[in-house]
């Protein structure tokens, strides 16, 4: 972004100044262009050309940005952190964007803040730097007064701090239409029944063998009434046997004492 010389700008964190000299210098053997800029409060800041957008030059704001400006001062909405750090470290962000409508933001929360409760040292400094940024810029493009603009600064933030007021007093839709929770009555509890663990399956190795052993015992139950007829015809073949030859013994016998008997008469 080029400036030229007249041109009003905005020095973040310093605030407005003027545009009075482009000149070339040359520090530590480099050499390069400066805006010469005359601040507010009459000190003299060198701003390197090729550094502009580092630092956050920008010109003022235009007449029709002003109003958005105050709009933005009354809408309500007011960013508030509860935890120190966190809301120091956003703000200082805030501050070193350049950004009016930043610096507007970090204006709000710390004028809310500061009406409930004491600043610390660091930041009612960055609270009275916020509004003056604000305050010496508009007072710088409208032309008017400081003491009047500072007035209409304070009076858009009141009005944004009650409209927030109203707001917070708002009861929440989500939490008027949720019904009232009504807690179940708990189940009877059953008598309690002993369980009854089935006997474990036998393992497939053991099930293998126990059908091998019935088998091998069906087998031999099988043979053995087989053999039983078997044993018995031998058992009566042999009986028959002993008893003829028992007859014959006593055949032979009768005749041997007949014989015997003959010879001797």
């Amino acid at each position: 972004m080029a400036f030229e010389i007249g041109d009003k700008v905005i020095y973040p964190n310093h605030g407005l100044g003027v545009i009075e000299r482009i000149e070339t210098k040359t520090i530590m053997g480099t050499t390069c262009g400066f805006y010469q800029l005359r601040m507010a409060n009459e000190t003299t800041v060198f701003v390197p050309v090729d550094n502009v957008e580092g630092v956050g030059l920008r010109r003022a704001i235009s007449d029709a940005e002003v109003e958005r400006l105050f709009t933005l001062l009354a809408d309500g909405n007011i960013d508030s952190h509860q935890n120190w750090k966190g809301r120091f470290k956003d703000n200082s962000d805030r501050m070193r964007t350049g950004s009016i409508y930043d610096v507007v933001e970090v204006l709000k929360s710390l004028a809310f803040l500061a009406r409930s409760k004491s600043l610390s040292f660091r930041e009612k400094r960055m609270l009275d730097r916020a509004k003056f940024l604000v305050v010496s810029e508009i007072t710088e493009v409208l032309s008017m007064s400081t003491e009047e603009v500072e007035r209409r600064v304070d009076e858009a933030l009141e009005k944004c701090f009650a409209l927030k007021a109203e707001l917070d007093a708002r009861p929440r839709p989500a939490a008027a239409a949720k019904a009232p929770e009504v807690e179940a009555e708990p189940a009877p509890e059953e008598p309690a029944v002993a369980a009854v663990e089935p006997e474990p399956a036998p393992a497939p190795a053991v099930r293998s063998a126990a059908a091998k052993t019935a088998r091998t015992a069906a087998k031999t139950t099988k043979v053995a009434a087989k053999a039983k007829p078997a044993a018995a015809r031998r058992t009566a073949k042999a009986a028959t046997t002993r008893s003829k030859a028992s007859a014959a013994r006593k055949t032979g016998g009768k005749a041997t004492t007949t014989r015997r008997a003959a010879r001797a008469s």
